[in-house]
């Protein structure tokens, strides 16, 4: 018996103790992993009260467990540890993304809500009329690409928006009792808990999303000049003010977050980019699952090895007939191993085409770490792991379609400007949208935009941000936020915000490694071996080490830096002052 003389302190914990206590934890946060990941596919590709219960129960268990270790582990906040162990119990602390109360109770209820406010989205229809020829998101989303009636075009915004004020309330609940448990934990808010993850203090990490911004946001201001005056020619100075917010509804997507289905309104004049990739698979009778097919033959160009049988098996590609299932496209890891999978209601098109390699992307990724530890299963940043699939779509350049026999002739040099255009309508405009929906969040969790203003909040940032605002009056009736998918299945999305900074990066990089000349924007590392050798040595790394570290195994930068972007898209913003001159910008 271990007898204290007074005024001594019993002994703090040891090293020792910390590295056994983390190895438990990951053997049991693992187990938990794999049946929540199970039971929330289940829950997506059939949605029904039964599998929504499922997968709450699973989500409440998994967020017992995680809160338990979590706090657990405060124990070991005066210890001096190695880097590694310290590192595991911050991942820990972070790795759901979501924090709950100690109670059960409110445990249980928390996981009740993040999946039904899911289910809700994944079940929304829109009925017009006499409720009959109902529309579900994938019909509506088509048809807000191909409209140009701008009535038509209200009617299906404000349509899919009445899906979402319903979990309003929900959501307000969900805030209150997620900061109570990142409080639990030590955070201020939830916000401050995601901000946490990314391997610096939550506020650099703030300050260096402004600063990656502030890089980009003169090209964005200049895309946004030309797009709204073109809309001004097509609709009328009535409809779209030149020196107003663009209304949202005419931007050819559902969230205006890209702009790229009104390309043959705002496109160059005489730069057709000399195809369509969209009737390039239509015309080869390229059907959805030989679009997949295409992705994996890119990757396994690069030297990686094929997807698993158990991929084609058991991944979702096609929107089921005879079930809900939630269509939003996804990447899965059921066994944080090698059962991976996506989950898609694939379209033959272009868009869809991009969006596969970007989900191979994720799958490739946790192919490639899962010899790593289980807190280090996942990508150096989330950045990083949005970014992987959209570096390598970047190679889709037209010498890659005639490569791979989609294109049968390579379009003259003198057509980059409408490439360049069509690709900034995607990656430039959505830029600031991917930096304000965690803004907004951020300002929820905090209490700076309390739950009867959420709907003035969300668009007070989007005016400020994507010079967008909502063509009809709107209310606090509404809730907005909630139409976007991210919001009701709390996934965070500063994520894309970095991917799309980061794939550029890494584009210029590989470019360099593989030895391509020419403009950044012509470069395509398909067949690159030596390409594909840096691009897995980062990706096996996983979250072993801090992101920049993973970063310099790449680019042989530390830092994340936006100017590859500025690189790639030279040539247009040139022509874009060109066009821009004499007319009012801003908003």
């Amino acid at each position: 018996m271990l007898i204290l003389a007074a005024g001594c302190a019993a002994p703090g914990p040891s090293v020792e103790e910390a590295r056994a206590f983390v190895d438990d934890a990951e053997i049991r946060l693992l187990e938990h992993w794999i049946v929540a990941e199970r039971a929330a596919w289940v829950q997506s590709t059939f949605i029904t009260d039964d599998t929504t219960a499922i997968a709450a129960d699973a989500q409440t268990a998994l967020i017992g467990a995680t809160m338990e270790l979590a706090s657990q582990a405060a124990r070991f906040d005066g210890v001096t540890l190695p880097e590694e162990i310290r590192r595991k119990l911050m991942l820990l602390k972070t790795s759901m993304g979501l924090a709950a109360p100690e109670d059960p109770a409110l445990q249980a209820e928390l996981s009740r809500i993040t999946t039904g406010m899911e289910s809700t989205y994944g079940k929304g229809l829109v009925c017009p009329g006499d409720g009959e020829d109902c529309l579900d998101l994938p019909q509506m989303e088509r048809m807000i690409a191909e409209s140009r009636d701008t009535d038509e075009l209200l009617d299906l915004w404000t349509g899919w928006r009445t899906i979402s004020p319903p979990m309003r309330a929900q959501y307000a609940r969900f805030v209150e009792l997620a900061n109570a448990g990142a409080g639990d934990l030590g955070f201020a808010d939830l916000g401050e808990l995601w901000r946490a993850g990314y391997d610096m203090p939550p506020d650099a990490f703030t300050a260096e999303l402004e600063r990656l911004w502030q890089q980009v946001r003169p090209l964005y201001e200049s895309l946004h000049c030309h797009v709204r005056a073109e809309l001004g020619e097509e609709y009328g100075t009535a409809v779209v003010p030149p020196d107003e917010p663009i209304p949202a509804h005419l931007l050819g997507n559902m969230w205006s977050q890209t702009w790229a289905n009104i390309y043959d309104i705002v496109g160059p004049a005489r730069s057709d980019p000399g195809y369509d990739l969209t009737q390039l698979l239509e015309s080869n009778r390229v059907d959805e699952l030989e679009m997949v097919r295409y992705g994996e033959r890119f990757f396994s160009s690069l030297g990686f090895a094929p997807l698993p049988d158990t991929f084609w098996d058991r991944s979702l590609f096609t929107q089921p007939v005879d079930r809900d299932a939630v269509c939003h496209a996804s990447a899965w890891d059921l066994d944080f191993e090698s059962d991976v999978r996506i989950k898609m209601c694939i379209g033959v098109n272009g868009e869809d085409f991009v969006v596969i390699h970007h989900e191979l992307g994720h799958n490739y990724y946790q192919r490639a770490y899962q010899q790593q530890s289980p807190l280090h299963r996942t990508s150096a940043n989330d950045g990083f792991h949005e970014g992987i699939g959209d570096t390598i779509a970047l190679s889709m350049t037209p010498e890659y379609l005639a490569e791979v026999g989609l294109l049968r002739r390579v379009p003259e040099a003198d057509r980059d400007l409408g490439l360049l255009m069509r690709l900034a309508l995607d990656k430039v405009a959505f830029l600031p949208f991917g930096l304000m929906v965690d803004q907004w969040r951020w300002k929820v969790f905090s209490g700076e935009i309390g739950p009867d203003e959420y709907n003035e909040g969300w668009w007070d940032l989007r005016t400020e941000y994507q010079g967008i605002r909502a063509p009809v009056p709107r209310s606090e009736a509404d809730f907005d936020p909630g139409a976007k998918y991210h919001i009701p299945a709390n996934t965070s999305y500063t994520r894309y915000f970095l991917a799309h900074i980061l794939q550029f990066q890494f584009h210029r990089a590989l470019c360099e490694v593989a030895d391509v000349d020419g403009p950044l924007h012509r470069c395509s590392i398909f067949g690159s071996l030596e390409a594909g050798e840096r691009l897995n040595t980062m990706l096996e790394m996983g979250a072993s080490q801090p992101w920049p570290n993973a970063l310099e195994v790449v680019t042989g930068q530390r830092e994340m830096d936006a100017t590859a972007i500025l690189d790639y898209f030279a040539p247009l913003q040139a022509w874009l002052d060109e066009q821009n001159a004499g007319r009012s910008c801003g908003w």
